[in-house]
């Protein structure tokens, strides 16, 4: 089986075929993604009308890259996916429209993916992790824990109450003065710096219930920044490595909440699944790595290119639900918010 996947929820357009093999191992034949990084850069933050706009440019010529790099023709393919949200909705109707528009000329299934879904699934494509399995869930526009039970079949844990662990990098960096992504730049500064000097909070220490807040350590790090006035370089750093310190922390006991509450409603886990693009931080990585080892728990971490937003996951998604026998037809509509776990509360911040 072989899926083209197309990924414009945000400020990547990116589009990728995949293969299921007999085995039910994946293979990534191509995965082309082009960053709007330096379109969004003067604004400190990604516009959504510039990000749509630059969604429209470059699709057709990406997907026509992804299947020439594939060896495939739009006729050898089993099926069509593309990421129908959560996301800027802009964005998401670009290639939800382009999706359907080429399965439609090509006679071929058309499956709507939930991006959230492409981020929990995408350790089946690299490790083929075995149901059910916790997964932490850390990009720009969520932290989520969620016991992935099966494909469509989720259960969230926890979510944060206000910022999400990409946003307070990014938001924090700009308060820095540091360019723009900010997550990779904090990350960079850090290795510099003395993550003991501030003593900023932990949010959510030691509370039964795995929610995240990040906000007020957010706010923390803006009033020692202003006590300083003029922060040198060195203090720059200091204030990364502490604030990425005190993320670190946070996400840690979180998820050894979530943990114990995976352990009472579903019973025990395969592994410890981290995705989304702030779990190619390696900070985060190495502290997971600790945690699960600690836990006597498998960790599973895609690589970082399969982390950030990318169409591999999307196709491999839509593998997973064609495999399934699901499949959608042209009238679904592109989503703002599509919740993993229907029966959560709506997330109040970012994509979810």
């Amino acid at each position: 089986m072989r899926v083209l996947g197309i990924e414009t929820t945000c400020d990547e357009t990116a589009a990728a075929v995949v293969r299921l093999e007999p085995g039910g191992a994946g293979e990534i034949l191509s995965n082309e993604v082009m960053s709007q990084i330096a379109e969004h850069a003067a604004y400190g933050g990604v516009v959504p009308e510039i990000a749509a706009r630059a969604h429209v440019e470059v699709l057709d010529r990406l997907v026509a890259r992804a299947l020439e790099r594939a060896g495939t023709a739009l006729s050898d393919l089993d099926g069509i996916a593309a990421a129908a949200g959560p996301g800027l909705i802009g964005g998401v109707i670009v290639g939800l429209t382009t999706g359907k528009a080429l399965a439609l000329a090509s006679r071929k299934p058309f499956v709507a993916v939930n991006h959230l879904e492409a981020h929990a699934l995408t350790a089946r494509l690299t490790d083929g992790v075995e149901f059910p399995f916790l997964l932490l869930l850390v990009s720009g526009g969520h932290t989520q824990l969620v016991a992935v039970r099966g494909v469509g079949d989720y259960l969230r844990l926890g979510s944060t109450v206000d910022d999400a662990v990409g946003e307070a990098f990014d938001k924090v960096a700009k308060t820095l003065g540091l360019p723009y992504p900010g997550g990779p730049e904090i990350e960079r500064r850090a290795e510099e710096g003395d993550p003991t000097r501030f003593a900023f909070p932990r949010p959510m220490l030691g509370r039964a219930k795995p929610d995240f807040s990040l906000s007020g350590l957010k706010t923390a790090v803006r009033i020692e920044a202003q006590r300083i006035a003029s922060p040198t370089r060195g203090d720059v750093a200091d204030l990364c490595a502490s604030f990425q310190a005190a993320v670190v922390d946070s996400l840690i006991d979180r998820s050894r909440a979530g943990l114990r509450l995976f352990r009472e409603r579903v019973g025990e886990a395969n592994a410890m699944v981290a995705a989304g693009g702030a779990a190619a931080n390696g900070a985060i990585r190495r502290a997971l790595a600790r945690f699960c080892g600690e836990a006597g728990l498998k960790l599973v971490l895609p690589p970082p290119q399969l982390c950030s937003d990318n169409a591999a996951m999307i196709a491999w998604a839509g593998i997973e639900r064609l495999s399934l026998g699901l499949s959608d037809d042209m009238t679904f509509a592109a989503r703002a918010r599509w919740p993993l776990d229907a029966d959560a509360e709506a997330a109040h911040h970012g994509k979810a």
